[in-house]
């Protein structure tokens, strides 16, 4: 199934409280779970102004319906082609 990074520009989000957090991670999870087992949370990356999310699920439009239900932005959404790490430059 295939990986998607989605960009949600949300301004102030590195100074949420650990309460405003776990409240968005909530009703993500409530939305996720409404949606179905095709889409799933992997995590989240919070920066100053900005949160990255990980997802897997069928396609973009899935993706786009829970933030379009959960009331989030979703400013870009990416499907990840190949991931790489270190690793990858070992032969």
């Amino acid at each position: 199934m295939p990986k998607f990074v989605i960009e949600r520009e949300i301004p102030g989000a590195g100074k949420l409280s650990p309460q405003e957090l776990q409240a968005i991670s909530q009703k993500s999870c409530g939305v996720l779970d409404q949606l179905g087992p095709k889409i799933q949370w992997v995590q989240s990356f919070v920066t100053d102004d900005k949160i990255y999310c990980v997802y897997i699920a069928p396609d973009e439009a899935m993706v786009r319906e829970h933030a379009r239900q959960g009331g989030f932005p979703a400013n870009a959404v990416s499907e990840v082609k190949t991931v790489i790490d270190p690793t990858t430059a070992e032969d």
